[in-house]
């Protein structure tokens, strides 16, 4: 963690996450780097419109106007150079933002900035750096394009974060049983297992900070919410709440679904943004809210047969 960041939440955000850059990425997709380069400084002083990420990092940045101190920091990574990203700070003044730090790689991946800025989480729309970050122990997602927009998001200042559990906040280990054995193998091994805490999973450190930082509000009336959102059920449940225990870690709502899709139910809690490790999971919530795809664990680990 870099002097002057140890108390604080770090959120790392690509540009496309943050702005709409389709039109430009289309530029670059069908005419090459130079004509992309060329665009973005034709156009570095038409303001983007916002990402899919924008609503999130903005109520992120406006939970230090509670605080006496600022105490969550967004950096900016993208793959742009300093020359074309221009076009994306410019958009940051515009919309008010308060990011001041970034890094601009030149075309790589910057993934590998993501531990230097001691980064709690780091949310892209490129797989690819997403899973890089992983691998290198940061939480990471892949954002997904949202099905329904809603205008009530809008109104609301509060900030409400959604988690799956195994391979996500816990480790795939009980998972793994399930997809090899089957749900009835899955449960006996989490009743026999129940006050044995689970492995930590990719966004246990960030949940580790996240709840230090809501620690810091009123505890009746936090402008941060967090809710575990799993298809776990009874007696399954056990486990997960004694591991939270063991962790010292609150989460304010609990869903153990039994399987049930958990679009709606997302809905209703009212999510700005949910964290599944199943592709199918994903693509379910993101007709409802923002959703992050973590591409860890068993779920996502191809077999021989799909190549």
């Amino acid at each position: 963690m870099p002097k002057g960041f140890e108390n604080k939440l770090v959120v790392a955000i690509s540009s496309r996450a943050l702005f709409n850059l389709d039109e430009s990425h289309q530029v670059f997709e069908k005419s090459g780097l130079e004509a992309y380069q060329q665009y973005q400084i034709d156009h570095e002083d038409q303001i983007l419109e916002p990402g899919e990420a924008f609503g999130i990092v903005e109520r992120l940045l406006s939970l230090n106007q509670y605080l006496d101190d600022s105490r969550v920091e967004v950096i900016l990574l993208s793959r742009n150079s300093a020359d074309t990203g221009l076009r994306v700070f410019n958009s940051i003044e515009h919309y008010g933002l308060n990011i001041s730090r970034a890094a601009f790689s030149g075309g790589e991946s910057p993934y590998r900035y993501v531990s230097a800025f001691g980064c709690h989480l780091f949310l892209s729309t490129n797989a690819e750096d997403v899973s890089r970050a992983l691998e290198h122990g940061v939480a990471a997602a892949t954002l997904m394009p949202r099905g329904k927009k809603s205008d009530t998001q809008k109104a609301k200042k509060e900030l409400r974060f959604a988690f799956d559990g195994d391979a996500v906040l816990f480790s795939d280990e009980a998972e793994r049983v399930f997809k090899s054995q089957g749900l009835e193998a899955f449960t006996a091994s989490e009743v026999a297992a129940a006050n044995r805490p689970l492995s930590g999973g990719p966004f246990k450190p960030f949940l580790s900070a996240l709840n230090k930082l809501q620690s810091e509000f009123p505890a009746d009336n936090p402008p941060i919410r967090t809710a575990l959102v799993t298809a776990r059920s009874a007696p399954a449940h056990k486990r997960v709440i004694n591991t939270l225990r063991e962790w010292n870690i609150r989460i304010d709502e609990s869903l153990f679904l039994g399987g049930l899709e958990k679009g709606e139910f997302l809905r209703a809690y009212g999510a700005d943004v949910f964290f599944d490790d199943q592709p199918g999971h994903c693509e379910s919530a993101s007709e409802h809210v923002s959703t992050g795809h973590v591409p860890h664990g068993i779920a996502n680990i191809k077999s021989e047969s799909e190549g």
